[in-house]
């Protein structure tokens, strides 16, 4: 039976406006019956067209937070920790570009929900035959699974660091985050983006306190971020640079934000969706710019700490625990770094939690209860963490995280291919349509992102 669209919470009467009827099919198989998220869905209020600047911004800010958490989760800790300590700061450049890319791509993701009024995973079940819609609905479910892997290791490693708990009891611990993550979905979309938003000031504090302590050669920072020929033209450099992209660039990113922005109780004409993407494209660039920040502190502390003291072989996050106050000397870098690490596996937790249930319910069209949809998601991650960590230990789970990133970065392109379509079609767009010169570099950025995959295909299984 077809669900009725909610109506966006009332406006104080000073800033009414009235709110149109969902967008024109134009373009789409199927009206659009029901909205992403119906449990959040123009559920904040957003000031009038005459509002100040800061207003209007601060009613659509906290979306990107929650996708820049994307950008700092576990498993981008790895393979940053291991570009700064085999590399220096050569690879800074690879985390710029990386991020440069995220920036256009979470834009089309947030302007594709705003003007259609569908996430990704709806519009590509709509677009789809039904076999492609079940094959990218089961690819993202395996990148959702990945990531949700890479939370779990990063977390349970966490706790293992500060408090000593054995690897597989902080596995197993990480379940509870279950209950954690339902009690707050209750109580408002506002207070997980509050909640998102503390994690992220206390991962940047953390980082902020690394680089002061690590000292790191300021200048060797600014060439860092200017590309440089090797990083292609060396096998193991190149190698390193393409596990930053795929750990960085999140496919369920692009999911989790075509749904998220749809929160925001904008008026459905043109001049509100063009607010509305404009106030989105800033929350989420500033927020992807603290992202940045946290990743290339993690690749600086190392290149800092290890690559300029000899230690080019530190590679997993154990390591670089066990070193940072020894080689340091600042007795509190090796907690500081555990907490950070521990703030980003919930955080991360708290966003992939949103996108298991944007992607099943969109690509499905199937409402499970989030209690449910919550723990299948974890248990998929927990039971795989939980066997390499009773056999392998330590150095099964790095590996395993290592391999999270390898599946994530192979599932990118089965997200940003559709993404930029959507977009690019002026039946599906309208006037919002992507500009011929964005749309090029959209597509630039998309062949780019699979001729990395395909070489990251072939060094993994025959390299």
């Amino acid at each position: 039976m077809p669900v009725t669209l909610p109506t966006p919470n009332p406006v104080p009467a000073e800033e009414a406006l009235p709110v149109s009827a969902p967008p024109a099919e134009a373009g789409w198989k199927r009206p659009r019956t029901a909205p992403s998220l119906r449990e959040v869905y123009a559920s904040i209020k957003v000031p009038a067209q005459s509002a100040s600047f800061w207003r209007k911004l601060m009613a659509f800010w906290g979306p990107g937070l929650m996708v820049a958490v994307g950008y700092m989760d576990p498993g981008n800790w790895a393979t940053d920790i291991a570009g700064g300590s085999r590399f220096g700061y050569t690879l800074l450049s690879v985390i710029l570009i990386s991020n440069l890319f995220a920036m256009l791509l979470q834009h089309l993701a947030a302007k594709l929900g705003i003007v259609t009024g569908r996430d990704l995973a709806q519009a590509c079940r709509d677009h789809f035959s039904k076999p492609v819609s079940m094959v990218l609905w089961l690819f993202c479910e395996i990148a959702i699974a990945a990531c949700d892997l890479a939370e779990v290791i990063g977390s349970a490693i966490a706790l293992n660091l500060l408090f000593g708990l054995p690897l597989p009891w902080g596995v197993v611990l990480t379940i509870l985050d279950v209950l954690v993550v339902l009690f707050f979905q209750n109580k408002g979309f506002r207070v997980i983006e509050s909640i998102v938003a503390g994690l992220i000031v206390l991962i940047f504090g953390c980082f902020l306190y690394e680089i002061i302590v690590s000292n790191p050669d300021y200048f060797g920072i600014l060439a860092g971020l200017v590309p440089r020929p090797e990083v292609v033209t060396t096998p193991g450099m190149l190698y390193v640079a393409i596990g930053i992209l795929g750990a960085t660039v999140m496919p369920h990113n692009l999911y989790l934000h075509s749904s998220i922005v749809q929160t925001r109780a904008f008026v459905q004409d043109e001049p509100g969706r063009r607010m509305a993407i404009k106030f989105a494209t800033i929350d989420s660039t500033v927020a992807l710019f603290l992202a940045f920040f946290v990743n290339a502190a993690i690749l600086i502390t190392a290149a800092a700490a290890f690559h300029h003291n000899g230690r080019h072989d530190v590679a997993d996050i154990n390591q670089a625990y066990e070193l940072l106050t020894p080689v340091l000397g600042a007795g509190a870098a090796s907690v500081v770094f555990a907490v950070a690490l521990l703030a980003s596996g919930q955080n991360s937790t708290l966003t992939g939690t949103l996108a298991g249930q944007i992607v099943m319910e969109g690509f499905l069209n199937l409402q499970l209860r989030p209690w449910l949809r919550r723990l299948i998601t974890r248990a998929i991650a927990v039971v795989p963490a939980l066997v390499v960590t009773l056999i392998y230990g330590e150095k099964g789970t790095g590996e395993l995280l290592v391999l999270s990133q390898v599946i994530l970065s192979l599932q990118l392109s089965f997200a940003v291919v559709p993404l930029v379509m959507f977009t690019g079609s002026k039946a599906k767009m309208g006037v919002f349509v992507n500009r011929p010169w964005v749309q090029g570099l959209a597509w630039l950025v998309s062949a780019i992102i699979i001729a990395l995959n395909l070489y990251l295909l072939y060094e993994t299984f025959f390299g």
